[in-house]
């Protein structure tokens, strides 16, 4: 096996660098550091740790131009997008820095004594980042693991390293201990795996395909290894005739074409009372061919391309024989760009039980379906295994409410397609996912629960 791998820029196709493939014995070095180190990081006073992490956020703070240019030239994301990105990683770890001072436990009367509880952290924990978001995806892991007084070993996607590294020279930068934080690159069929089965990883925090979080939540279950998941998403947006009809297709073209679709949260359904259908289409025709595509280093860009040639194959295989209602433009051709792994924002008129109304496409392709009532409404967006995230645009508030309990999904917008805050809880249901990230609680998703009985008899 080659000791690198090559990374390529989607905006061009021209490779960029290369990058180091890790070894099991590489990773089992780095896990054997993280156990020395995490034994003196959970042992320092809680406003220690959180200082260190506020010291880290500030670094991060410094370089955001930096981390969000490599996020260009490694990912395809606009430039501003990338900005927002390398921002929040700071948010998030400002946010988590409260948490060391408030892990606080129990006290619970019992008779003939005292029962205390302590949260204590795991010790070592892995995290698996995917290559559609690495800067913010790796803070929802290592950020509360480390406020909890966890060492984290963090494997980011073989396509997309480069920030996560960075973000690990930073870490040092700022006074982390070495062997706290550290980046491990390679391959998730060695690096991965070797987090999934080595003893001394205590838990392991993956986000990717439903598939490889099956395999993985396998592994971990063979190892009585604690496991959150956060997989794939075929999230509906739900229009009723009653919503503001220009403000819903207005924000349509952002909830599923950001990041060129590849989001696991992309409202890629968008389910349309009958009565508003041929009006809801009228307006969604301008707002996405307004969507401007290129470049991903210019400002204004709203979209960039696709990770890969053989995802945009992927995404591709899914629009054989489907009914394109309009489509957006993309760079094609000669230049710079002409290369590049690109391709249009398309809507599609859909049918029940069709593929692009069930599955995962992960790009910039949106299936719209009529539905009759509330009830309709529920039953089609309850129709596939996925159960992520939704928005519901609506006037009435009582349906708002009823239509949200019954949607089977993790985290919902009613007259937004925004649902996702580092302060409120992340995740999903069925095949989206098991267990919670962010949140207020999340830094106690990352310790064990210790009870200890004091006899005063």
């Amino acid at each position: 096996m080659s000791a690198t791998f090559t990374l390529i820029n989607p905006a061009t196709a021209q490779p960029i660098g290369e990058v180091a493939r890790a070894s099991v014995d590489e990773v089992d070095a780095a896990v054997a550091r993280a156990v020395v180190a995490q034994r003196a990081w959970a042992g320092l006073p809680p406003v220690a740790r959180a200082d260190a992490l506020r010291s880290f956020a500030r670094a991060v703070e410094s370089h955001v131009e930096e981390l969000a240019q490599l996020e260009v030239r490694n990912s395809g994301h606009p430039v501003g997008s990338a900005r927002w990105e390398a921002s929040h990683v700071a948010q998030v770890l400002n946010f988590y820095a409260g948490a060391p001072e408030r892990l606080s436990g129990q006290q619970i009367p019992v008779a003939g004594g005292l029962d205390v509880t302590f949260h204590e952290p795991y010790g070592v924990v892995g995290v698996i980042v995917p290559w559609n978001f690495p800067m913010t995806i790796a803070s929802w892991g290592f950020a509360p693991a480390l406020a909890a007084g966890n060492a984290v070993v963090l494997k980011p996607a073989e396509l997309t390293p480069l920030t996560a590294i960075r973000l690990g020279e930073l870490a040092l930068e700022a006074g982390l201990p070495e062997g706290v934080f550290q980046v491990v690159t390679g391959s998730g069929s060695v690096v991965g795996q070797r987090f999934v089965s080595h003893p001394d990883v205590r838990k392991v925090v993956f986000t990717g395909s439903t598939s490889v979080g099956t395999d993985v939540a396998a592994g971990c279950a063979r190892e009585l290894k604690p496991v959150t998941l956060e997989l794939g998403g075929k999230s509906a947006n739900i229009v009723f005739a009653d919503a503001d009809l220009e403000k819903a297709a207005a924000s349509a073209p952002g909830a599923v074409f950001d990041n060129a679709g590849q989001d696991c949260c992309a409202r890629s359904r968008i389910l349309v009372e009958r009565s508003a259908y041929d009006r809801f289409l009228e307006l969604l025709e301008p707002a996405v061919t307004a969507w401007r595509v290129g470049d991903p280093a210019q400002e204004g860009t709203d979209m960039g391309p696709l990770i890969s040639a053989s995802h945009r194959s992927t995404v591709e295989g899914f629009l054989g024989g489907a009914d394109v209602a309009f489509r957006g433009s993309a760079p094609d051709g000669d230049g710079p760009l002409g290369d590049g792994f690109w391709l249009p924002p398309t809507v599609v008129l859909a049918e029940r039980g069709d593929r692009l109304a069930r599955e995962e496409v992960f790009g910039p392709v949106v299936a719209v379906l009529p539905f009759d009532d509330e009830a309709d409404a529920i039953q089609l967006a309850n129709d596939t295994i996925y159960g992520l995230a939704g928005s519901i645009w609506t006037e009435n508030l009582g349906r708002a409410v009823r239509v949200a309990r019954g949607v089977k999904s993790g985290v919902l917008s009613v007259n937004s397609h925004s649902s996702v805050r580092y302060w409120t809880p992340f995740g999903g249901m069925k095949a989206s996912g098991l267990g919670r990230e962010l949140g207020p609680d999340a830094a106690e998703h990352f310790t064990e629960t210790k009870n200890v009985f004091f006899a005063t008899e």
